[in-house]
């Protein structure tokens, strides 16, 4: 039986990035790539303008950490959230199906006119969600302890 990682075994201390920009994005992006979450942990506050998730991350920023040291690979749970939100819409999410699990591709930004656009969550399988914004806003904090990652397997697209 294995113990839960800790954020004392290494020098990373738990994640709390925001992006307002594009080149933002792009680095949070690479963080949320692979995160797996159920259709379940998504909520959307229309009178808040506010969109979350909560997902569990692969931690990528641990990787190089986790091979040196022999160790295996680690996740966290960490919140995505989307302010200034006015309108979500999504392709291949059936948010009745608890049971299946989504997995984030990326996270991208297409641009409108005076600082709008949609914030765009890419999904395995064909799935993604577009969400309209008055204004790029994003957060991803983690929440939990990392803990090892059941599959102790560095996710890996070419397969």
């Amino acid at each position: 039986m294995s113990e839960d990682a800790r954020f004392e075994d290494g020098r990373e201390i738990p994640l709390n990035l925001g992006a307002m920009d594009a080149e933002d994005l792009q680095i949070l992006s690479a963080l949320a790539q692979d995160a797996v979450f159920p259709a379940t942990e998504m909520t959307w506050r229309a009178k808040e303008r506010r969109f979350a998730i909560l997902f569990n991350r692969f931690r990528w920023e641990d990787v190089e950490n986790a091979t040196r040291r022999k160790r295996d690979v680690e996740r966290v749970q960490s919140l995505l959230v989307i302010e200034n939100v006015l309108k979500v819409s999504s392709q291949g999410v059936d948010r009745s199906d608890t049971d299946t699990i989504l997995s984030v591709l990326s996270v991208g930004f297409e641009a409108g006119e005076d600082g709008t656009g949609d914030v765009i969550l890419t999904l395995a399988g064909d799935g993604a969600i577009r969400l309209s914004v008055e204004a790029l806003e994003l957060t991803l904090k983690d929440v939990t302890r990392p803990y090892f990652a059941p599959s102790n397997k560095v996710p890996d697209h070419d397969v």
